[in-house]
Order: C-alpha cells, then structure tokens, then sequence
C-alpha cells in the first residue's frame, strides 16, 4: 500500500494521510445536505438524491485516489447543481430526467477528450479571463439562490428584488447560519461549512424551525426513483434530443465541469508541491477521473460529479497522496446511513453554505485584467448575467458573443481563437432559437 501511493517519495504516512481525508470530508460534507434539496425542488426523490449524490463522490474519489493517486475528492459540484435545477429544469423546462441525460452526455464527450489531445486545445482556445469571469458569476449565481431560497432576498413589483421578512423563524435563521460561517471561516476553523450546517440544524431544532428527526440512523434510502433514468431518453425517445435547447445544456455542463476540474487539479496539485515544471503529471488520468465520476453520477440520479477544491483543507493537513482521497471515500460511505439527520435539513440551513461558496468563487475576480476595456466587458457581462438572468449558460453566452467583438475593435483579432468564433455563432442561435 506505501509503495503503490509512493508513501516515501511524497514525504508522508498514513496518519497524515487519514488526517487529511478526513480533513477533505469535513470540508465538503456539505454537499450531502445542498445537493439533495436542492435537487429535490425540481421534483427529484430527495433520498434517492441523497444516495446518488454519497456513491457518486464514492466512486469519484476512490477513482482519483487510486487511479490518479491524487489527494483529491471528488462530489456532485455547486454551481453546476443549481444549474441543473434553476436553468435546465425551472427556465428552459426540460425535465429532470432529460436534465440527466445531459450530463450523461457531457460525461461521455469529457471521457473521449481525456482520451485524446483535444482537451488541451479547448482549454487553451478558451481565455483565462473568462474563466475566471465564469467562476465569479457561477459565485454570484450560487450566493443568489442561497439568499433567495432562505427568504432573505424576496420578490418585489417595484424594484424586482428586496430584503425579505427578517421576524420569520426560517429568515433568522439563515443570518445567523452565515453568521456563525463566517466567524468559523475567519478564524480558519478546519471543516467551517459542515459545522455550520450541523449548528444551524441544532439552533433551528431547539427554536421549532426545523423538525427533530425520528431516528439518527437507517437502513440507505432506495436508489430506484433516479437510477438509470438518464438513459430512459436515449433508449425510448432519441429524437427528443435533437434540439439546440438541449445541445446548450450538454456544452455547459461540459464546459464548466471542463474547466472547474482543470483549475481545481491546479490549485490543490500545486499547494501539494505535485506540480513539476508547471506541469500536472498523471493530469490525463485526473481527468478522466472526473469524467468517468460525471458519467456514472448521471446515471445514478446526480448533477456532474466533479474535484472539490475544498481538498485543499486535507492538503493543508498533511495529504499528499490518494490515500486521502479513499479514505474520504470511505467517510461518505458511512454517511450512507445517516440519511435522517440530513432529511430535516432546510434551505435556510443550506444557504450559508451556498453563501461561503460563493464568496470563495469570487475570488477569481482578483485575476482579471480590468485595466484593459476589451477584457473588462465580456468578463464584466459574463459575471454578472449569471445572477441576473438566472442562468449560468445566459451568463456565458452573453461573455461568449462579447469577446470576438470586443478584441476585434481593439485590433486584438489574431489572439482569438477560432473555437471562440465558433462558439459566437452557437451562442447567437442560442438566444434566437432557445431563449
């Protein structure tokens, strides 16, 4: 076991090791509360959610951790989720079900780019500054719908959006979820989400918010309701496919997964010293990982599986193999039966965390090159259509059509690829024909 996860090479053992998955756990497990609700509200079975969301950071992980050998963990992503429930489900009506076989598909084309030299030509065809710009937006996005579902943001006739009800139980306790966030994340506390959601849940159970759950444990929800579901469409009623509406959520699926994945394998590669010479060894097979978590997640019930970058708390805490990743693994495997626990869990407790996530999303605003006009616009649009229009894929589209334009005024044409001028046009027709 040392030597397959280079124990020694790495500097590290399994105290460390254990540490560090654990660590990634506790940082993350907050999926296993959002997902589900979050999922739920577009009519999806929410236990069935629950186990399709646990097994498919199971499977992700343990692929990355002993195929990759990364301390990576890997689960049904945020910003993607409410992707799949706000826009493809809510906006554009397409139903659950055919939502799934979209990220079936974006999983089976992630797979065959992994698999061949493509993918370092999308990645490159694609401008850094609207990759940061995305990331921002999709912050932006998250933070909105965890605001807007805890009531602290409502609808108004006058100015579209105003504070909410702040005398109501579920109100007040979402400030105080993000109250309570943002002490633990100020003071660096290691798993600061989870332990929020778990406080909230307790503060909302002693106040009458939130109902008390019959039991703590159970025998693991049935899986029936959303497994294999995805591929029901492409079996019984292809031709249902064959619309530019749902070629739009395939390709955002896949470009967010695409790039989300890339960027976080950088981030916790190179805070775990694993990148040589500005390189990702083994970077084909992270990749492949994460396609392979999406395409088996699908089928499970999920929205795309993909790497968290909250490994980098495990990182932090002594990970440097994918040791750290099987054991995170198997921590969501326990958590299987915990189900009840999580079943009471509101969108009032979830939103501080969908709040956090955001605020670390931002971030990426930092990197932009707003001194320069023709940047400034397309990254601007990018960012802030997406909470806006409540899409994602508005938000893209509209970054998508600006940037050709925008660099051929300032003379900058022969820096854009041809892929961007491809996308121009698939993006005009996605708000003649879909929007």
């Amino acid at each position: 076991m040392k030597k397959y996860f280079q124990f020694e090479e790495l500097g590290t053992n399994y105290r460390r090791e254990i540490i560090g998955g654990v660590t990634t756990f506790l940082a993350m497990a907050y999926i296993l509360a959002v997902n589900p609700e979050m999922l739920s509200s577009t009519g999806m079975d929410k236990g069935a959610v629950f186990v399709a969301t646990a097994v498919a950071a199971i499977i992700g992980s343990l692929i990355m951790g002993i195929l990759a050998k990364y301390p990576i963990a890997l689960a049904p992503g945020m910003g993607l989720n409410a992707f799949f429930a706000f826009t493809v489900v809510a906006a554009y009506g397409i139903p659950w079900q055919t939502g799934l076989t979209g990220v079936f598909f974006s999983g089976i084309i992630f797979i065959i780019l992994s698999l061949t030299g493509i993918r370092e030509t999308i990645i490159n065809a694609i401008p850094v500054q609207l990759k940061y710009a995305v990331s921002a937006g999709i912050g932006l996005f998250i933070t909105f719908v965890g605001l807007k579902g805890a009531g602290i943001i409502v609808a108004d006739e006058a100015t579209l959006i105003t504070l909410g009800n702040f005398t109501q139980g579920s109100t007040l306790l979402a400030v105080a979820g993000i109250v309570i966030a943002v002490i633990l994340m100020v003071r660096k506390v290691p798993g600061a989400i989870f332990i929020t959601i778990i406080l909230s849940t307790i503060i909302g159970m002693l106040t009458g918010v939130i109902e008390v759950p019959k039991a703590i444990v159970s025998s693991i929800p049935s899986l029936a309701p959303t497994f294999g579901v995805a591929l029901d469409p492409i079996l019984n009623d292809f031709s249902s496919l064959l619309n530019l509406k749902f070629l739009i959520v395939v390709l955002t699926f896949l470009f967010v997964d695409f790039f989300d994945t890339a960027g976080t394998l950088m981030a916790v590669a190179d805070k775990a010293g694993l990148v040589k010479n500005n390189k990702l060894p083994r970077a084909g097979r992270a990749l492949m990982s994460d396609a392979l978590g999406t395409t088996i997640g699908s089928v499970l019930g999920t929205s795309t599986t993909t790497a968290y970058v909250e490994s980098t708390a495990g990182v932090a805490a002594g990970a440097r193999s994918g040791f750290a990743a099987v054991v995170t693994a198997i921590l969501f495997g326990i958590s299987l039966f915990f189900f009840p626990l999580l079943d009471v869990i509101t969108s009032a407790v979830t939103a501080p965390a969908l709040v956090i996530v955001g605020i670390l999303m931002v971030s990426s605003l930092k990197l932009i090159e707003w001194d320069k006009f023709e940047i400034a616009v397309p990254a601007f649009l990018t960012m802030i259509m997406m909470p806006l229009g409540y899409s994602i894929a508005s938000g893209i589209a509209v970054g998508f059509i600006f940037y050709p334009i925008t660099m051929l005024l300032a003379g900058r044409r022969k820096e854009v690829h041809w892929i961007m001028y491809l996308l121009f046009f698939v993006f005009i027709a996605y708000f003649i024909w879909v929007r």
